[in-house]
């Protein structure tokens, strides 16, 4: 009968040594998701590129002239929302590539930079062996939205309101009161107080989007740091 030592003492987990070919192939693995994650980062940043100088384009005719119209400030909108979704989609292949970076660099050269120990028990090599396998997202749609926001978009949205809002305030003179400010937010059969709620709603739903992503993001890192490694995302 096994004694109550044996009972509780943990299993004993079996260790694999790496020889210098796998370590190599690692290596060339290593280097080739650094590689397509640069690519898919380089396209992230045309995208936004392509935001900012549509908005710059908006910029110059509604405040080209006295009788300019704020149209096009709103319909810059529209554009900037499909380069957002085009940057989303493209963010959640580059998350794909970063995050077997950062796997690897995590579970296997930080370790065995550090003291030559490739915690091989930890059966990193069986997550990442899964994701080539089987290759699938690590963020949703929506994280993906809001992660860029963070880093990009919010600032581009800001500057898009600010402009629309100093177009009918200031330009071509300074409004005299509030009421002539939302008159000249009209837009057509469209009031100018439709107008301005509308990119209020418009700007209050990104920035939550933004704040909502950014707690999913910070609750998942706590999740790790509890010992919870068993997701690359």
């Amino acid at each position: 009968m096994p004694s109550e030592t044996d009972q509780i003492s943990p299993p004993k987990t079996e260790r694999k040594n790496l020889n210098a070919a796998e370590i190599g192939a690692v290596a060339h693995l290593y280097r080739g998701e650094v590689y397509r994650s640069t690519i898919w980062r380089t396209r992230l940043d045309t995208t936004t590129n392509w935001a900012v100088v549509t908005l710059g384009v908006a910029l110059s005719i509604s405040f080209a002239a006295p009788e300019a119209s704020p149209l096009p400030l709103v319909l810059v909108g529209v554009l900037i929302i499909l380069f957002l979704m085009l940057e989303a989609r493209r963010y959640r292949y580059f998350n794909v590539w970063r995050a077997r970076c950062r796997w690897l660099e995590t579970h296997f050269y930080a370790p065995l930079l550090y003291d030559g120990d490739l915690h091989m028990e930890e059966n990193w090599q069986k997550v990442l062996a899964e994701d080539y396998m089987y290759p699938r997202y690590h963020v949703s749609m929506l994280t993906a939205i809001g992660r860029r926001i963070r880093r990009n978009y919010l600032w581009i949205l800001l500057i898009q309101s600010m402009a629309f809002a100093g177009k009918i305030a200031v330009h071509p003179e300074p409004a005299e009161s509030l009421a002539q400010a939302i008159d000249r937010a009209n837009v057509g059969p469209i009031s100018g107080e439709v107008l301005i709620g509308a990119g209020i709603v418009y700007l209050l739903l990104w920035s939550s989007l933004a704040i909502w992503s950014y707690r999913s993001d910070a609750h998942s890192a706590g999740h790790r740091e509890t010992g919870n490694t068993t997701s690359m995302g």
